[in-house]
């Protein structure tokens, strides 16, 4: 793959060049390698992990400089609880780090973070952790951050029916009244836009149960970096490209 030369702030000046009416205004990103960069320094699979954070941290940085509205962070899905419970165990202890260290950053920088998942499986701590950001920086607006932990797409969509059947039984919602603003409106995203942009590092290319209602017309990326190795150079790459796009969804150009 061709990548963007330039210094991050190089890139960063051309995306605001280009224009914000190019700019996408909801990043999703699949954090994918980490076990593969602990591997390679013959390293525990934690261990690539712990590198990781200095990546959101980064992202998170990068987002708010580009003036992106919404910037998803696939961090934990549900098939992950299927690990090691030493994995597992690492895993919300550097939810619990992650947050204890950076809350007080996310909050000045105006940064509003919501987690959204099956949350009655985290840990008491892990829990308590996720209450207290959530709870500190619930008034922010200049960056939505959605941390999606014990997440599955599939599960999301039986939620959103299952919501959906409970208010035709009560009667709230005639069944001939259901329609695709009805189901969206029972998703954990109800409130977002749809992302524009998707991004999976480590160059895997597959979605792996991630957000499969609202990527409906998502462009796609793909970089080769592993997770704890992208910052907000590669970030920005990945900004140019879309902005280098056509859109169409489903239409033909004029």
């Amino acid at each position: 793959m061709d990548l963007t030369p330039g210094s991050a702030d190089e890139l960063l000046g051309r995306i605001r060049v280009q224009g914000a009416g190019d700019l996408p205004r909801h990043v999703a990103i699949i954090m994918d390698g980490n076990g593969r960069w602990a591997r390679e320094r013959l390293m525990p699979r934690p261990f690539g992990h712990r590198s990781g954070m200095k990546a959101v941290r980064e992202v998170v940085e990068g987002a708010v400089e580009a003036g992106l509205e919404v910037l998803s962070l696939f961090a934990f899905s549900q098939e992950n609880w299927q690990r090691p419970r030493v994995e597992i165990t690492a895993l919300m202890s550097l939810l619990e780090e992650y947050i204890a260290r950076e809350v007080d950053e996310l909050r000045e920088r105006g940064v509003r973070v919501c987690v959204l998942g099956d949350l009655e499986r985290l840990t008491p701590a892990a829990a308590s952790a996720v209450d207290r950001v959530v709870g500190e920086t619930e008034h922010n607006d200049r960056l939505r951050l959605n941390l999606f932990i014990s997440y599955g797409g599939r599960a999301e969509l039986v939620r959103a029916a299952q919501l959906l059947a409970r208010d035709v039984y009560a009667g709230r919602l005639a069944p001939e009244d259901i329609s695709e603003a009805e189901f969206q409106a029972r998703l954990y995203t109800a409130d977002c836009p749809d992302p524009d942009l998707l991004i999976r590092t480590s160059g895997e290319q597959r979605i792996s149960n991630f957000l499969l209602w609202q990527m409906a017309y998502t462009e796609l990326f793909i970089s080769p970096v592993l997770w704890p190795d992208f910052g907000r150079r590669e970030l920005f790459e990945a900004i140019l490209d879309y902005q280098n796009r056509e859109r169409r969804f489903g239409r033909v150009s004029a």
